[in-house]
């Protein structure tokens, strides 16, 4: 491994570790603050905490374009607003485990829109990795079909992934040029403004919240918001954004083992083997061709 590429996998291995931990926090937290206004209260605090950052930064903020400014409002509406909001209503009806093995499906989607905005290619693999994931989607499904609510919680994934994959094909243009930390604090302050119309809930629910649900929004907004959304554009800005996504394939193993050990939770058979199918077909879509060499 050469030298230069163990700062970003490390950064990825932080993040990927933050971001499973994030399913098991929202779940655990899900029953003492809404969607709406856990997700405000983790953007203000992760705004709160890459303001630091920034301001302690070496690198001096460098003034965005027109078009950049409206890539960072995309990323931040979608992936930092929409995406929070859609992540912390479906953890209502489906555990931290099965959350996670939906949402994954967003690498995906990520390599079929960077495949098109982005030009980074558009192999026949990744066609048959799309129809093998919705496959396993279907199974998840399935494993939930005996209550509406799961059902409703299973849409809420595929928001959420619809959302996550759009937030980081736009965010990856923007990092040609702008620093990643500056364009994460930006994208989450855009994403804390979309989410202030619960700033009353969240003022009431905190003063009900028993103090572990308060710490646990004070970690989302500092850990997997704050620290690994920064790690996260470090490595999108130094690899391709259909090979980074593919990265959080490990997100799920590790959540469904978190929410065993934190939460006593473990998916339904059918929804586990549906997020190997899901996971296998992420796996697929980012198989490469493989070319000769020459004579």
């Amino acid at each position: 491994m050469r030298p230069s590429a163990l700062p970003v996998l490390a950064a990825v291995a932080f993040t990927v570790l933050a971001w499973a931990s994030a399913f098991v926090a929202i779940r655990a937290v899900g029953a003492d603050l809404s969607p709406g206004a856990l997700a405000l209260g983790r953007l203000l605090v992760g705004t709160a905490v890459l303001a630091v950052l920034v301001a302690g930064a070496r690198r001096p903020w460098v003034a965005p374009t027109r078009r950049e400014w409206a890539l960072l409002a995309v990323c931040g509406v979608g992936w930092f607003g929409v995406y929070n909001v859609a992540l912390n209503a479906a953890e209502r009806y489906l555990d931290a485990g099965t959350t996670a093995m939906l949402v994954n499906v967003g690498p995906v989607l990520i390599a079929v829109l960077a495949g098109f905005w982005l030009g980074e290619g558009f192999p026949r693999w990744l066609v048959a990795g799309l129809a093998v994931a919705f496959g396993g989607v279907l199974l998840i499904g399935l494993a939930t079909r005996g209550a509406g609510t799961d059902v409703v919680g299973v849409l809420l994934c595929l928001a959420a992934a619809v959302t996550y994959a759009v937030g980081v094909v736009a965010q990856k243009p923007v990092l040609r040029r702008l620093p990643p930390l500056q364009v994460t604090a930006v994208a989450c302050a855009v994403g804390a403004l979309c989410c202030l119309p619960w700033a009353g809930a969240l003022v009431s629910e905190l003063g009900a919240a028993p103090s572990a649900s308060v710490a646990g929004l004070l970690y989302l907004g500092v850990v997997p918001t704050a620290l690994a959304f920064s790690t996260w554009a470090y490595s999108l800005a130094r690899t391709d954004a259909g090979r980074l996504g593919v990265t959080t394939h490990l997100v799920p193993p590790l959540v469904v083992l978190l929410g065993w050990l934190v939460l006593g939770e473990v998916p339904p058979a059918l929804a586990v083997l549906g997020g190997v199918v899901c996971l296998g077909g992420v796996a697929l879509s980012r198989r490469r061709e493989r070319v000769a060499a020459p004579a």
